[in-house]
């Protein structure tokens, strides 16, 4: 029974964690920040009618990306310890592609790079002349 019961068990099989994990995926911080920008959020202000989304469609929390059903669930999920969390996060500037790659300590190709000066060599080139 040794070989057959082992092979029946789904233990450590990374298709199944791998579909629940996408399941469950919700929109990244950096772009829900740019669904809130002015000239993105007027999309979700006035949705069509989407008879395959819950509530059609009409109840949306664009810091969340979330829909939900009618009015009295959003304002429910609006008073919520997620949704307040969630709009703590977004008050911070995401990162941009410039901030990581000086943090990674690469520099761009048009750029020259730049000359660390200290005080110790100001003070010897100072002595010297």
């Amino acid at each position: 029974m040794g070989r057959l019961r082992r092979s029946r068990v789904h233990k450590g099989i990374r298709d199944i964690k791998r579909k629940y994990r996408t399941k469950r995926y919700m929109r990244d911080i950096d772009q829900i920040h740019g669904d809130i920008q002015p000239e993105n959020a007027s999309k979700y202000e006035k949705p069509e009618l989407d008879p395959e989304l819950p509530g059609l469609g009409q109840f949306y929390c664009i810091q969340c990306a979330k829909h939900h059903i009618n009015e009295e669930s959003l304002a429910e999920h609006q008073k919520g310890k997620i949704h307040k969390k969630r709009c703590k996060l977004l008050k911070e500037e995401p990162y941009s592609q410039a901030e990581a790659d000086a943090a990674a300590g690469l520099q761009r190709a048009d750029t020259k790079p730049k000359k660390a000066k200290t005080e110790a060599m100001d003070v010897a080139e100072n002595s010297t002349a």
